[in-house]
C-alpha cells in the first residue's frame, strides 16, 4: 500500500490528514454557504482539524470543496479514505425536507497541475457517501465523537493526475481526514530471487506475472516468478535461484563458504 503524496496548504487550514491534501473552498451559488475550516475538542480535549458545512435549514444545497491537484504517480487504481462525522437529521428540529444524510464523492482526471477552473459538469461522480453513525445534540453536548470511515476505489486512472471533490446537499457533515493511496506488491526477495515493486492490474480478477532476478552470487535452478495480486500481496511463487559453487545460502543470500574446499568435496556448497 502506498500513499499519494500531497499537503495542506497551510493558508487555508492547519488541517491534519495523513496526506496533508490542499483543499479549496468553491461556493457554485455563489452564496454564503460553504464549507468551513473550524478546529474543535473531542471528548479528550484533543484538537481536531476539520471542513464543515450544515445549511440544513435551506432547501437545494449545492456546496463543493474541491483538492489541489494530485499526481497518480504509478498507480492506475487509487483509493479514498474518508473519515467524518455526520449529524442525525432527526436530532435537528424543523429541518424535515431539507436535512439530508449524505454527501457525493466526485473526481476529475487532468494532466494540467495548475489553472483548472472548477466547473462542477467536468467531474463523475464516484459514489453517494451515508454514515454508519450519526451524532445527535446529546452526543455534540458530550464532546463525544463518532467517526465513520469510508474506502472508495477509483480506476483505472490514465491521466498524470486528478482532482477530487466533495459535494453538500443539505448535510451537516464535518471532514476530518482524507488519504489517497494505491496498492503495490512491495519489493521482496524469495528463493534467492529479487523481484521488483510491481502495481497490479486495475482488472482484480487477473494476475501480474512477474520475473525475478538472482541475488549476487546466485544462479536460476529453474525461472523463479511470483504473481502480483490485486491487493498488493505477492501470490504463486514458482522456481528459483541457487548459490553458485563456492557459495552457500545464509538468510537469503549468498555466502563465500567459510572451507571451500572442503564443502565443495562434500557436495555441500
Amino acid at each position: 500500500m502506498e500513499n499519494i503524496s500531497i499537503k495542506w496548504d497551510p493558508a487555508v487550514s492547519d488541517f491534519h490528514s495523513v496526506l496533508r491534501p490542499t483543499l479549496y473552498v468553491k461556493c457554485v451559488k455563489c452564496q454564503p454557504s460553504w464549507w468551513d475550516a473550524i478546529t474543535e475538542m473531542d471528548e479528550h480535549n484533543r484538537p481536531i482539524h476539520t471542513y464543515q458545512v450544515c445549511n440544513v435549514m435551506e432547501p437545494n444545497q449545492n456546496n463543493w470543496l474541491r483538492t489541489n491537484w494530485i499526481s497518480r504517480d504509478a498507480a492506475q487504481k487509487i483509493y479514498v479514505e474518508m473519515k467524518f462525522t455526520l449529524r442525525d437529521c432527526n436530532s435537528i428540529p424543523w429541518v424535515l425536507g431539507t436535512c439530508k444524510e449524505t454527501f457525493n464523492l466526485f473526481y476529475m482526471e487532468s494532466d494540467e497541475s495548475h489553472g483548472i477552473k472548477f466547473k462542477p459538469n467536468q467531474y463523475t461522480k464516484i459514489d453517494t457517501i451515508a454514515a454508519d453513525e450519526s451524532f445527535t445534540q446529546m452526543d455534540l453536548g458530550d464532546r463525544i465523537l463518532k467517526l465513520n470511515t469510508e474506502i472508495r476505489e477509483v480506476g483505472p486512472i490514465e491521466r498524470k493526475g486528478f482532482y477530487l471533490a466533495f459535494q453538500d446537499i443539505g448535510a451537516c457533515i464535518a471532514l476530518v481526514s482524507v488519504r489517497v493511496f494505491y496498492k503495490k506488491c512491495p519489493f521482496t526477495v524469495r528463493n534467492l530471487a529479487m523481484f521488483p515493486d510491481t502495481i497490479p492490474r486495475v482488472d482484480s480478477s487477473s494476475l501480474v506475472e512477474v520475473r525475478g532476478s538472482c541475488v549476487k552470487s546466485a544462479e536460476e535452478r529453474d525461472t523463479p516468478k511470483l504473481y502480483c495480486g490485486a491487493d498488493g500481496d505477492w501470490l504463486v511463487p514458482l522456481g528459483r535461484c541457487i548459490c553458485s559453487t563456492g557459495y552457500e545460502e545464509i538468510e537469503g543470500s549468498c555466502h563465500v563458504c567459510v572451507h571451500p574446499d572442503l564443502v565443495l568435496h562434500l557436495s555441500l556448497c
